[in-house]
C-alpha cells in the first residue's frame, strides 16, 4: 500500500473590486494559469466566501493563503508566515470584512477538530485599497510571481512538486470568473469622467444628501414605527 498523499488546499482571498485587495485572487488565478498539480492539490478563488469556506478548510492537511495584508510595512511588501501566526496577522489590523471572516473559518475548523497540520499565509502589504474597480496597483502586481514561489517553495518542502505548464491556459479556462479576467477588468474599465472611483461625485460634492446624526436611534425609530403600524 502506498503512503496516502496529504490533502493540500492553495487558497486566494480577498475582493477584486477593491483594488490591491484583489492580490490573493489574482495569485491564485495566475498559480493556476501558469502551473498544474497532482489530484491532491486543490487550488481554489476564495473571494470573500468567509464561512462557507470552512468545509475546504477542515479536508485540507496543507493550507497556502495569498491576501492582501496590513502589516505595517512599506507598501508593496511581501511576508510569509507560518503555522499559529496566521490567526494573529490577518487580524492585527483588518483592512476588509473577508479577514474577519477568515479568522472565524480557522477558528471553527479548530474547534472542530480538522484544522491543517500546515499553514502558510503568504500577503502583500497594499498600496491602494479605496478606489472601487481598481486593479492591482504595479508594485503589488510585481509581488505575484515572488508570492508564487513562496508557495511553490513551500510544497516542495513538504514532498509536493507543480509542474510549469508549457503554454499558460487561456483565460477563459482558468479559475478566473470570465467577466473578471484580469486583461478585460483592467482594459474595460470605465474611465474617472465616466465612473468615479470614491462614490458618485453628484453626492459625494452635493448637499441634497447627507448621514444621519445618529444612525443607530434611527434604525431604533424604524424598527419601533414597523412594529406600531
Amino acid at each position: 500500500m502506498g503512503e496516502t498523499q496529504p490533502s493540500v488546499l492553495i487558497l486566494g482571498i480577498g475582493n477584486l473590486l477593491w483594488a490591491d485587495e484583489g492580490f490573493g485572487v489574482r495569485a491564485v488565478e495566475s498559480l493556476h494559469q501558469n502551473w498544474s498539480f497532482p489530484p491532491n492539490v486543490k487550488v481554489m478563488d476564495g473571494g470573500t466566501q468567509g464561512i462557507y469556506l470552512v468545509q475546504h478548510i477542515r479536508d485540507a492537511d496543507i493550507l497556502i493563503v495569498f491576501d492582501a495584508v496590513d502589516y505595517g510595512l512599506e507598501p508593496g511588501t511581501l511576508k510569509r508566515v507560518e503555522g499559529d501566526e496566521v490567526p494573529k496577522f490577518l487580524g492585527v489590523k483588518k483592512i476588509s470584512l473577508h479577514q474577519t471572516g477568515f479568522q472565524e473559518v480557522l477558528a471553527m475548523a479548530e474547534m472542530m477538530g480538522d484544522y491543517p497540520k500546515h499553514l502558510l499565509l503568504v500577503g502583500v502589504q497594499p498600496v491602494e485599497l479605496d478606489d472601487y474597480g481598481g486593479s492591482l496597483r504595479p508594485q503589488v502586481k510585481a509581488q505575484i510571481q515572488p508570492a508564487i514561489e513562496m508557495a511553490l517553495g513551500y510544497l516542495i518542502a513538504h514532498g509536493i512538486n507543480g509542474e510549469k505548464r508549457s503554454t499558460p491556459l487561456d483565460e477563459e479556462l482558468t479559475i478566473a470568473c470570465e467577466h473578471m479576467v484580469l486583461s478585460r477588468y483592467e482594459a474595460e474599465r470605465p474611465d474617472d469622467a465616466m465612473a468615479y472611483r470614491k462614490g458618485d461625485a453628484r453626492i459625494v460634492a452635493g448637499e441634497g444628501w447627507q448621514g444621519p446624526e445618529d444612525f443607530e436611534a434611527e434604525i431604533d425609530e424604524i424598527l419601533h414605527s414597523q412594529g406600531q403600524s
